[in-house]
């Protein structure tokens, strides 16, 4: 009975050294193995043979990408104070033997990683902005990102990590400057909106002086051109009627007839003509034997003349 109890402890304690001789890795973990407190070897993702009782598991180190978020304040040139909300992204440098060693020993445990981290990323944002002014540092949010990583490149490897990305969530200052600054981009904006109505205003006035004065250059040239038309046409009505009346006088001279007929018939037509395109108007004229005869007198003597005219 006492050996079987023997047996059984024996075989116990060898299952037990089995199972203690292999350990499973999760995926993106890397182990740390000591040897009575001093550093032996790293173990890889996966099933490994460790000797049991001697070998210890110190740390299980994740190279997976880790984040922080921070809240911290920062004063600008002109004493200015900036409020700034970050999210740090970083991982381990590499998978390196030597690189492992950096992280598992740098630090006395994660705690202590993380405050020399934060305080890291935020005395090298301070010292950025602290050679800015209160209105660049909006503006410069890539290159306060730019120089927090070439500040901490360095530092980061030195301790076994790298830092992949900072985000600036947020940056506010004082409600008082708020305000201000507020104020200030809605005058730009007045002033600006103000501008480029003024400029519409003028392109639009500008537009319309343009057509109005090409109107009036269309105008001016259509009537020119009118006036030219019935300059030549007056002229024209002018010399078929002088022509007419030349070869009525004559014809009347070959017949031995008075040239005065011709004028007379010419007066008792335009009256005829005036009287049928009156419109309604009243035309006065002197319809007395004496006045009938300085009319007919000054007719022949405008026929007289135009007589002279065509024989020159």
């Amino acid at each position: 009975m006492a050996s079987s109890i023997i047996v059984y402890v024996l075989l116990f304690l060898v299952l037990m050294v089995i199972l203690g001789s292999f350990v499973t890795v999760k995926q993106g973990t890397i182990v740390v193995i000591t040897i009575f407190g001093k550093y032996r070897r790293i173990l890889l993702p996966g099933l490994n043979f460790k000797i049991p009782f001697i070998e210890n598991i110190y740390s299980k180190i994740s190279i997976q990408n880790r984040s922080v978020e921070l809240e911290f304040q920062a004063v600008t040139f002109d004493q200015a104070n900036v409020y700034f909300k970050a999210m740090l992204l970083y991982s381990v440098l590499d998978q390196q033997e030597e690189t492992i060693k950096n992280v598992a020993f740098k630090f006395v445990d994660e705690r202590n990683l993380m405050q020399a981290l934060i305080r890291t990323v935020e005395g090298s944002i301070r010292a950025f902005v602290a050679t800015k002014r209160q209105s660049e540092v909006l503006i410069l949010r890539r290159d306060i990102v730019e120089h927090v990583k070439e500040q901490l490149d360095t530092i980061l490897e030195g301790w076994g990590y790298h830092l992949q990305d900072l985000q600036l969530n947020d940056i506010t200052f004082d409600d008082v400057i708020m305000k201000s600054m507020s104020q200030v981009v809605a005058s730009n904006n007045l002033k600006a909106a103000a501008e480029n109505e003024g400029q519409a205003l003028l392109i639009t006035k500008t537009k319309a002086a343009e057509a109005d004065g090409n109107a009036i250059k269309i105008s001016a040239e259509a009537e020119r051109q009118a006036a030219q038309l019935r300059g030549q046409g007056i002229a024209l009505f002018r010399e078929e009627v002088a022509k007419g009346m030349t070869m009525a006088a004559k014809e009347m001279q070959g017949a031995n007839m008075d040239t005065s007929v011709i004028l007379f018939t010419m007066w008792t037509e335009s009256i005829k003509h005036f009287a049928e395109n009156s419109n309604g108007n009243v035309i006065f004229l002197d319809g007395s034997t004496a006045g009938m005869e300085n009319t007919m007198k000054e007719m022949m003597a405008l026929n007289l003349l135009q007589s002279e005219k065509v024989r020159k």
